[in-house]
């Protein structure tokens, strides 16, 4: 959910990046921040246990607009990608406004994938947040890889409800914008909306 801070006249967004362990979330939310002026991001932060850790910063977006005359900022979060860390990926998917999901495309990581998805959902619901109710884009990473799924029959397996997707690179920055400005956008659509 949204955050409005009325003295600043700003809306701060919060985008989960989601998926399978090793999967690319961490190398998407690196590559956009070194590609964001300084001067429009906050600090790369990394929280960092025994068991897992969690990156995450937040932009000041120059590009997107305004809504209802309010500036948008946006917090991008990563979750861990293995399971057994449920409990820090149901914390970081609280009060999510967006998500994206971040597929490993690679022919082996396909049940990886279905897992992870799956396991969104039902954290999705534990939260009473309706899945389908709330932004989502999907990446299909790694497509440079010579044993990976086209992004049609990645589609078939994991993408049943329509999702935007887009293939990328994410270690090159291929797609990286691309799945970012689309989820800021069904972001921004949904909070003018009033969802």
């Amino acid at each position: 959910m949204s955050l409005i801070n009325y003295a600043s006249r700003e809306i701060n967004c919060k985008i989960v990046y989601y998926g399978p362990g090793l999967g690319g979330k961490t190398t998407n939310i690196k590559y956009v921040y070194k590609q964001i002026d300084a001067d429009a991001r906050g600090k790369l932060v990394s929280l960092a246990t025994e068991t897992d850790r969690t990156l995450f910063f937040d932009f000041l977006p120059l590009d997107l607009g305004q809504v209802q005359g309010f500036t948008t900022r946006f917090h991008l979060y990563t979750v861990p990608g293995q399971v057994h860390y449920d409990a820090s990926r149901r914390l970081i998917l609280k009060g999510a406004d967006g998500i994206i999901f971040v597929a490993d495309s690679q022919k082996e990581r396909l049940q990886d994938n279905i897992d992870s998805f799956k396991n969104l959902r039902v954290n999705l619901k534990s939260q009473s947040i309706e899945p389908d109710s709330i932004p989502l884009v999907i990446q299909y990473n790694k497509m440079d890889l010579p044993n990976v799924m086209s992004a049609e029959a990645l589609d078939e397996k994991i993408n049943d409800k329509g999702y935007l997707s887009f293939e990328s690179i994410a270690i090159e920055g291929v797609g990286v914008f691309d799945t970012l400005r689309a989820i800021s956008k069904l972001v921004l659509k949904s909070i003018s909306e009033g969802r």
